[in-house]
């Protein structure tokens, strides 16, 4: 957790590392603010997020938001509000091996509607990229993994549950699975954007599970 102090003198705020201060006779109030992790997904039920893209479709069992891999584009489930600097965190598994991805700072295309933006990479097959950053409808491979064998071997099953860590910093992108340092990435392109669960669009069957989806402004 983060601590600040909020200083009001007159009508105006800054921040001060102090409890309290007098001076000139001014009366100086200031006030502990803390940042702290909060959820952006209730557990219960998909508000706050809207499907846009293909024909996946998203539910919500035991707390969990699944993703159901349908025929088509890329499908994704994004928040509508929309993140500048952040840490988020998350914990995945596959049920059925699907390629799929958590877009951050992310937007839609005016002229087609397309999600383009960060992805994190959520890899299933013998690549094993997971964790790697990928520009959505855009340039590509922005941060492959192939010369990090300790990152790729972070995630031990995609059966089991394993975690994700994003952090979006100006123009410093990192990520950690498992605790796993991944990829580690300057890039100035999207400064802000919503976040979303893609489920990569196929006639196979695929499926993938996300919980404990928390986010920490910075």
């Amino acid at each position: 957790m983060s601590m600040s102090w909020r200083l009001t003198t007159n009508g105006m705020r800054t921040t001060h590392p102090l409890a309290a201060i007098a001076c000139g006779g001014i009366v100086m109030l200031l006030t502990a603010c803390s940042t702290a992790s909060k959820p952006i997904f209730n557990g219960k039920n998909l508000d706050g997020w809207t499907k846009v893209g293909g024909d996946a479709t998203y539910t919500v069992e035991n707390g969990e938001i699944v993703g159901t891999r349908g025929p088509g584009p890329n499908t994704f489930l994004r928040t509508n509000d929309l993140y500048d600097d952040f840490v988020l965190e998350l914990e995945f598994k596959w049920d059925e091996p699907i390629n799929s991805g958590v877009q951050f700072r992310s937007r839609q295309r005016d002229e087609d509607g397309r999600v383009s933006g960060y992805q994190c990479e959520l890899d299933h097959s013998d690549r094993k990229w997971t964790g790697g950053i990928y520009d959505e409808s855009g340039r590509g491979w922005l941060a492959p993994l192939k010369d990090d064998p300790d990152a790729m071997a972070a995630v031990p099953s995609i059966f089991k549950w394993n975690s994700l860590r994003i952090e979006a910093d100006g123009d410093r992108l990192r990520t950690w699975v498992n605790g796993i340092p991944c990829a580690n990435l300057v890039d100035k392109q999207d400064a802000e954007g919503f976040i979303a669960l893609q489920v990569h669009g196929s006639a196979d069957p695929g499926q993938v599970r996300w919980r404990n989806i928390r986010l920490t402004s910075k």
